[in-house]
């Protein structure tokens, strides 16, 4: 019940219910259960508890077209191994290296899972960290300028692992109560600090000169995007949006992801009526227009797409559409992953589109600044969103179609991670989805503004925001270095793991009994 309880607490933690204290605490009725077990039943509890906590994150998965129970409980047992893999290398540093080591090692083998996970070819999925759940909270985030979301993660089991080890000690003896409470002061200095950086940070004004913007949310649903009867509608209600917008003048105007009906690279009437509203508005159009349905199940094997945005003038004489081709594919939307070697058919996996990568880091240019966009999923990736900011991005757009994932859960999910790419770079980032959500968040990873209907939801709206951003060169330590404090976890781990390995047996039992 122990690693149920964890999977379920920790869950709650994140969007959709967004408890985001329990993140603090959610973790200690599995530290505590696998505490002195043997590996093998660590590993199992953790494995219990991680399958429950991704089958709640990702339930919505059920409402993607072609995904079934089955797709949803591989997910499930595939991410929970990553729990399990953190409960056997937990109990072996207690077994071989005594329990208060195990105790202070777990941030670093937790950030090491984490970071294995996010970075794991085509299974990396960087989805559901810890620190997401506290994306609400821009004092306590701000952290994550110096080591990214990992940083904030790794004070999350940290402070998991002290109220474990204090509750335990107060079982064992006051002797071994006492280096608990170290580990507990620790935590809270760390804490101290986290909370004082982030009070000072966001105390900080945010300077510059602002930038005219409005964000289109057309919300158009998914069964029609392609259907060829619905393109006139669909121009139009983009076309209408996009002129009540240009009443505040923005200077740059944003479609989501895959906006046009087709493809403008291919289509020159339609891209003869995406620039007449551009130069009608006077507004820079940025927009989606991809080359092919996702998830189409009919389609030519030969045939290469790519996914695109298009920075389009409303100056006449410029004729050439800048262009950014997505980089970071998303496996099993739009392409499988070596199937050439995997019969993914056998587990009912359905056929693709087969959709090429971009080549490179395009940072769109105008009079006014320079900014980066990040297409779909390419946003849960901070190595990805980073690379184009040390390109010279000054803010960032995420252009995104969620039409796919259902009302709740997944958008806020999606809008958590978001919050962590603005504040890692201190940058603007700016949200366009097709059916949400779609708003403004500042670099201190703050929702300065949103898209609402007359009832204030944000999803499954048709709407327009107006708003502003600052370009921005900045330089932060996340930026300059990366994931550097996810690899010095990964080294500590490394490190800890190989003591325990070499360390004589009988030594090793005596620490855990002293311990």
């Amino acid at each position: 019940m122990a690693a149920v309880c964890s999977g379920v607490l920790l869950c709650a933690a994140l969007p959709r219910l967004e408890l985001s204290g329990l993140a603090w605490v959610g973790l200690v009725p599995l530290l505590l259960i696998i505490s002195g077990k043997r590996p093998l039943a660590a590993f199992l509890l953790s494995y219990l508890a991680g399958g429950i906590f991704f089958l709640g994150i990702f339930h919505w998965i059920l409402t993607v077209p072609g995904y079934t129970l089955l797709h949803h409980a591989i997910l499930a047992v595939y991410m929970g191994s990553f729990f399990a893999v953190f409960g056997l290398m937990f109990a072996f540093l207690h077994r071989r290296l005594g329990l208060f080591v195990a105790f202070l090692m777990a941030p670093f083998l937790w950030v090491s899972i984490e970071f294995a996970r996010s970075n794991l070819s085509f299974l990396a999925l960087p989805w559901g960290l810890l620190a997401h759940s506290q994306y609400e909270h821009p004092i306590i985030i701000q952290i994550a300028s110096l080591a990214g979301a990992y940083g904030l993660s790794f004070l999350i089991v940290l402070v998991n692992s002290s109220l474990a080890g204090v509750l335990l000690g107060r079982k064992q003896g006051s002797a071994v109560g006492q280096k608990r409470v170290l580990l507990g002061g620790i935590a809270g200095v760390l804490l101290g600090f986290t909370l004082a950086y982030g009070y000072v940070v966001t105390s900080r004004p945010i300077v510059g000169e602002r930038l005219a913007i409005a964000v289109v949310q057309g919300n158009i649903e998914q069964d029609k995007k392609w259907d060829p009867k619905y393109a006139a509608m669909i121009m139009k209600t983009y076309t209408e949006l996009s002129y009540k917008a240009a009443e505040n003048k923005p200077v740059l105007m944003i479609w989501p992801e895959s906006a046009t009906p087709r493809s403008i690279s291919t289509d020159p009437k339609l891209q003869a009526e995406v620039r007449d509203i551009a130069r009608s508005t006077g507004a820079y159009l940025l927009l989606g227009s991809s080359q092919l349905q996702k998830f189409r199940v009919e389609d030519p094997k030969s045939a290469k797409y790519l996914n695109s945005v298009f920075l389009i003038s409303p100056d006449p004489a410029v004729t050439r559409n800048q262009r950014y081709d997505k980089i970071r594919l998303f496996p099993f939307g739009e392409y499988l992953p070596y199937k050439e070697l995997i019969p993914w058919s056998l587990i009912h996996v359905p056929d693709l589109s087969n959709y090429m990568a971009g080549k490179g880091y395009t940072v769109f240019v105008t009079p006014f600044s320079r900014f980066g966009v990040a297409i779909c999923w390419e946003n849960l990736f901070p190595d990805l969103v980073r690379e184009f900011v040390r390109h010279g991005a000054q803010f960032m757009v995420n252009v995104t179609n969620e039409a796919w994932f259902g009302p709740i859960t997944a958008p806020r999910q999606f809008l958590s991670m978001s919050v962590f790419r603005a504040v890692e770079n201190r940058v603007f980032m700016v949200r366009c989805a097709n059916t949400g959500i779609s708003c403004v968040i500042d670099p201190y990873g703050r929702v300065a503004s949103r898209v609402t209907g007359n009832d204030g939801g944000e999803v499954f709206v048709r709407g327009f925001i107006s708003d502003s951003v600052i370009p921005l060169d900045s330089k932060t330590v996340y930026n300059l270095f990366g994931d550097w404090f996810a690899w010095l976890c990964v080294s500590a781990s490394m490190i800890f793991l190989a003591i325990g390995v070499f360390r004589k047996r009988d030594t090793a039992l005596q620490a855990v009994a002293r311990n």
